[in-house]
């Protein structure tokens, strides 16, 4: 799984950096259990048919996670690092992430910006959308992918409920997902209606991301999961939306399934970095959800969405593997085995020797 994400995730850097992506194809130890004395003569006969332990008889059965450190050859990347790639127009690169792992390989793969999304309602926990997930649930997560976190900016959703109802509770809120949670920037949905408590959460000294277009926690309201945008009339709101929330001083602003050409004209319009997901190539960086890029949503995807590697696949074959080489007797193998120390064996032969003659 290492192997093919870390691979996925470099092809999606490359392509959003417009360089050529080449078809790579992806693809303390456990006690001992109490033994029945009437049984130590089998079981041992048994373990001294294996060979005598070895240099690897130390390693722990459970595999260790080494300590994420910053590789200090990397730009730490912050929210005045966006604004500087916006003026260099050097595109900025965004995935989600919702665990440790993950979090980890996409960092380590130089990805600019992780995102904690909201989105985890259903790739993570099986929602049917995302106004099911709680703060609780998010700053779970959000904690988890912290520590994987080292050199990309973190950014956290507020998820459905958090920030609507009542500015003191959203800035309290957004404040437990710096605090919390590890975020630097958290983000909200919503246009030009979300600019005071936009402002007040900035006042907080808490930095934040503007999300327009199609709004996933909308989706009732919208009526569904539809392209936004489409005539005069919503492209002028958008636009207001935009300016809007670039005046209000947000750090970044996320444009979701809005036509191209709208897109273009905002990403112009306004100071901050545009962030697209569904919205063309003129936005200033791209992000796509980690588990569509890797095929681990089990439905067809987004026309925006490009699959660059197949973990479903992986995954389904290496399970597989493990199932059918259990059921064969095939694992473990003896190399594979704790075994006794030479001393210990020897001594527990001459036991059983012992118990064996006095029986005869």
């Amino acid at each position: 799984m290492r192997g093919i994400a870390r691979l996925v995730v470099t092809r999606f850097i490359v392509t959003v950096h417009g360089w050529p992506v080449h078809d790579t194809s992806p693809l303390d130890e456990p006690p001992f259990p109490r033994y029945n004395t009437s049984s130590i003569q089998d079981d041992a006969e048994q373990a001294l048919s294996g060979h005598a332990g070895g240099a690897l008889e130390d390693k722990m059965s459970i595999t260790p996670i080494g300590r994420r450190l910053p590789d200090d050859s990397r730009q730490k990347i912050t929210t005045a690092s966006l604004q500087e790639r916006k003026l260099r127009h050097e595109p900025i690169t965004c995935l989600t992430a919702y665990d440790y792992a993950t979090a980890r390989l996409v960092d380590e793969s130089a990805i600019d910006m992780v995102l904690v999304g909201d989105s985890l309602a259903q790739t993570m926990l099986g929602y049917d959308n995302t106004l099911s997930v709680t703060m609780d649930e998010m700053l779970h997560h959000a904690k988890a992918v912290r520590r994987g976190v080292k050199n990309a900016l973190l950014l956290a959703d507020m998820p459905y409920g958090s920030y609507q109802a009542d500015p003191t509770e959203a800035i309290r809120n957004a404040t437990r997902f710096v605090k919390e949670g590890g975020a630097e920037v958290v983000k909200i949905e919503g246009g030009e209606k979300r600019t005071d408590l936009i402002r007040r959460i900035i006042d907080a000294e808490i930095p934040l991301a503007g999300h327009i277009g199609l709004t996933p926690q909308s989706v009732n309201v919208m009526g569904g999961y539809k392209v936004q945008g489409k005539d005069l009339g919503a492209i002028e709101q958008l636009m207001r939306d935009a300016v809007a929330l670039d005046r209000a001083g947000v750090a970044c602003l996320f444009l979701e399934g809005i036509p191209r050409e709208v897109a273009a004209m905002s990403t112009a319009e306004v100071g901050t970095p545009t962030i697209g997901i569904g919205a063309g190539p003129e936005c200033d960086g791209q992000v796509l959800v980690f588990h569509d890029i890797v095929n681990l949503t089990f439905g067809p995807p987004a026309k925006f969405v490009r699959r660059y590697g197949d973990a479903a696949a992986l995954i389904t074959h290496a399970v597989q593997a493990f199932r059918a080489d259990v059921k064969s007797h095939q694992y473990p193998s003896d190399e594979e085995s704790y075994h006794l120390p030479r001393e210990t064996r020897a001594a527990l032969e001459t036991v059983l020797e012992r118990k064996r003659a006095m029986r005869r």
